[in-house]
């Protein structure tokens, strides 16, 4: 349900100023067409990803917590993360926190270095996927849909981080997502790796392991036919997108699956312009899929990614604007 005064604290996360700004730029489009009012938070510090809870705990703990002191101080309890990374790292901490007096003990007294406090249960942490589907609904979606994906082929790609443990749906095979798309007009297909592991980080640890998980989801989407491949978080979108080559040259395959966000789905259905809604900056073309729908962008030169040290991890270097 919508929170009474209409507002959400709002946690970008690092991936949504840089790497994935077409996330941001989708989001924002699309809330504002549902009238959702959200507020980011004030000087807000980064969540430390997939791997510092595994080298440092309390320093990990603390710097999630920071975040949730300062958001504590907006007018609202709800909490919304688009990134499911940043989701599942406030959702732990909060929980955490108040299940282990010691380690709330421990935070508060990093945090109160910094003059801040925070009381576990005070927020509540939430997904955008969650935020849409739970507080706007299915029907007022379809409402505002003016422009169908009739004739779209579309894997729901959930990842792991929002359906373990935290999820409300079911962990394996959830279908919120799956139900969202059909609304918008979308044909989605059965897609038995939906809630699979994307590799996160591996592909900096053993491109071997990575490149070979990236492969099956790939290969199951494919064939099913599907058009484009929606998912709801940065890094999988990321692994997808940048790796798809490597693993084409790795196993010999062709893939060519767009990876798309959830909300670039929705703000087509809406009647959106793609450029409006950041298509063009994935590295395997949307075009194919977007024709089906009836979709021509506005002629523009192509943005070609830079190509970064192969060694270095894939973390935000610079807003795109």
């Amino acid at each position: 349900m919508t929170p009474p005064n209409g507002q959400y604290a709002y946690y970008p996360g690092c991936s949504l100023k840089a790497s994935a700004g077409a996330y941001e730029r989708s989001a924002m489009a699309v809330i504002e067409r549902l009238g959702l009012h959200f507020v980011e938070v004030d000087d807000w510090n980064c969540c430390g990803a997939t791997e510092y809870f595994s080298l440092n705990k309390l320093p990990a703990y603390s710097l999630v917590a920071r975040n949730l002191a300062i958001a504590a101080a907006q007018p609202t309890h709800e909490l919304v993360a688009p990134c499911s990374a940043c989701y599942l790292n406030l959702r732990k901490t909060d929980d955490h926190m108040r299940l282990e007096p010691k380690l709330k003990e421990q935070v508060n007294r990093a945090l109160a270095a910094g003059g801040l406090h925070y009381e576990p249960g005070t927020l509540h942490v939430r997904h955008l996927l969650d935020v849409i589907i739970d507080d706007v609904g299915y029907e007022a979606i379809a409402a505002r849909v003016t422009r169908p994906l009739a004739g779209l082929r579309v894997a729901p790609y959930y990842g792991c981080l929002i359906v373990r443990p935290f999820g409300d749906n079911d962990p394996e095979y959830p279908t919120h997502m799956d139900q969202l798309l059909e609304v918008l007009g979308a044909t989605v297909v059965d897609f038995p790796m939906k809630s699979h592991c994307c590799g996160g980080h591996m592909t900096q640890i053993s491109e071997e392991t990575a490149f070979e998980l990236l492969r099956q989801i790939l290969d199951n989407a494919a064939a099913y036919q599907t058009d484009v491949i929606v998912t709801v978080c940065p890094m999988c979108q990321l692994n997808l997108d940048a790796y798809q080559g490597n693993v084409n040259r790795r196993f010999g395959t062709a893939f060519n699956l767009p990876i798309l966000y959830f909300t670039q789905m929705m703000g087509l259905a809406f009647g959106l312009q793609p450029e409006a809604l950041g298509i063009g900056s994935e590295i395997v073309p949307a075009q194919a899929a977007l024709n089906k729908i009836g979709q021509v962008p506005a002629e523009a030169p192509r943005h070609t990614p830079k190509r970064r040290d192969k060694d270095a991890l894939p973390m935000p270097s610079r807003q795109r604007r």
